[in-house]
């Protein structure tokens, strides 16, 4: 799927890691999985229950860093790997295009997003699984809602960081 691991010179470790985060933005992907029926409307979104860092349990969306000389599209496949198992069998086209772009900055406020590690920039992205999903590392379940059960206030206000908004406008985005 990808070329990239983490053994390549491109790698930083946890100190540079956090000396880039303080002085640059960094890039990451965004992905909303969804369900769709044989007509292309989406059946459901599905979301994450983490840990956060603060420990709570958190619903989020598939989301990660863009390595060094890391295709998006190969940082997508590779986070919806990580995240929903080898067998989710996502759908992400040969030139993948965002439905919008999210900045999360580290002081709450500047926009709906909030990352209190960094400045990053996000490109967000709905993508169709077709496969068996099982989460995978740090992703305890995945839950699939419909369309109008994910907009209900209870499970956005399970979203952290601002990802309530991120969904919110993937669903006006797919038109659902």
């Amino acid at each position: 799927m990808t070329d990239v691991n983490v053994s390549d010179a491109g790698w930083l470790s946890r100190e540079e890691m956090d000396a880039a985060r303080e002085r640059l933005p960094i890039l990451y992907v965004d992905a909303v999985p969804v369900r769709v029926d044989d007509h292309g409307v989406v059946t459901s979104v599905g979301l994450l229950l983490r840990i956060g860092q603060d420990g709570q349990v958190k619903r989020a969306l598939v989301s990660g860093r863009v390595l060094y000389h890391e295709r998006v599209r190969s940082a997508l496949l590779r986070h919806l790997e990580k995240d929903l198992g080898p067998l989710a069998l996502p759908r992400v086209p040969s030139a993948p295009q965002p439905f919008t772009i999210a900045e999360y900055f580290p002081t709450p406020g500047v926009t709906p997003f909030h990352d209190p590690r960094q400045h990053a920039v996000s490109l967000a992205y709905v993508v169709p699984v077709e496969g068996d999903c099982a989460p995978q590392q740090d992703a305890l379940e995945l839950t699939w809602f419909s369309p109008d059960d994910v907009r209900d206030p209870a499970v956005l206000a399970e979203l952290a960081n601002g990802q309530s908004t991120l969904l919110l406008q993937a669903l006006a985005h797919l038109g659902v």
